[in-house]
């Protein structure tokens, strides 16, 4: 006897979807709206830190247009050759995000190392005023975005623009605040500077998290290992393998194993409880489990056992009962 078994858990992800675009949709407005100032305050005050951080304010505007649209490409349900839909747009949106931090952390950092070597003057008063307003909207920008749901990579991808901005316009108000009271203007280039540190963290970290799930490799955190004697612990379980974790998108994780019971064991009960348990312990809803009775799997002489019809590269590691 053999059953696989598809388990789906239910995801009411509609109203949150719609809220979350609601919060999206207000940063956006505010960045837009401010972004178009900036740039203009910033030609007439020679500031790079103030051009910089509009360059920024255009990635988050950037950033939060292309998580809209991964939203969206998310919510459609699966079609033809997608069968998972197109969730995952939502992790290229956030590998996307990752990576303009990097390039503009690179191209910021040249920057202002050019202007550390000749600073040019710099109005000082302007600065502080733009930056001033600046904090302020992008506060309010960040709020917004942490109304919306930061479990996902594409929402945390866009948050991370907004609050790396926020540092920025932090570290341009003092260092326009030093440029009035002492006139040391290379302190424009030394807050691009430390801007630059902060988005190349933020870079790294959305290219590094997007990135395990685009390899399909386990959620971070989780011992595969453990997990797999913990599934082979259950009664009637004589042996896990061809265990799988990964995750289809942030926030949803999938399973599937090849189940080995005892001969008198009930296929289905055994399913059931390992379902409850990858449900109530670890948060997995999404599995497929294959459960064989043992007798089942021993083939006749000279042919393959049926779980190792797949080939040896499917052949992982088996997880026998304690």
């Amino acid at each position: 006897m053999h059953e696989h078994d598809h388990h789906h858990g239910g995801h009411d992800h509609g109203v949150r979807a719609d809220a979350d675009r609601r919060w999206l949709v207000a940063a956006l407005t505010l960045i837009t709206v401010f972004m178009a100032g900036e740039v203009v305050i910033g030609l007439i005050a020679q500031s790079l830190a103030l051009l910089s951080d509009a360059a920024h304010m255009l990635t988050d505007a950037a950033a939060i247009v292309l998580a809209l649209i991964a939203m969206r490409l998310a919510a459609r349900p699966p079609k033809g050759g997608f069968t998972y839909g197109l969730k995952r747009a939502e992790i290229l949106s956030a590998q996307a995000n990752g990576l303009t931090l990097l390039l503009l952390g690179g191209w910021l950092a040249y920057e202002a190392v050019h202007r550390l070597l000749a600073p040019p003057e710099v109005a000082g008063a302007l600065v502080v005023g733009t930056a001033a307003a600046g904090v302020v909207v992008n506060i309010a920008a960040a709020w917004c975005m942490s109304r919306a749901n930061r479990t996902s990579l594409n929402v945390e991808g866009a948050y991370q623009h907004i609050l790396n901005d926020l540092f920025a316009f932090i570290a341009t108000l003092i260092a326009g605040l030093v440029m009035v009271f002492t006139g040391f203007t290379r302190a424009d280039a030394i807050a691009s500077l430390i801007v630059v540190v902060l988005m190349v963290v933020a870079g790294v970290r959305l290219v590094r998290d997007s990135g395990r799930v685009l390899l399909e490799a386990a959620p971070a955190g989780t011992d595969v290992d453990a997990l797999g004697a913990e599934l082979a612990a259950i009664g009637a379980v004589s042996e896990i393998h061809d265990l799988h974790l990964w995750q289809i998108t942030s926030g949803q994780t999938a399973l599937s194993a090849h189940v080995i019971v005892d001969d008198h064991a009930d296929c289905h009960t055994v399913r059931r409880d390992l379902e409850d348990l990858l449900q109530k312990r670890h948060d997995i809803t999404h599995t497929t489990l294959q459960v064989d009775h043992a007798a089942d799997t021993a083939a006749p002489a000279g042919e393959p056992h049926c779980d190792e019809s797949h080939g040896p590269t499917h052949r992982a590691i088996a997880y026998p009962r304690a």
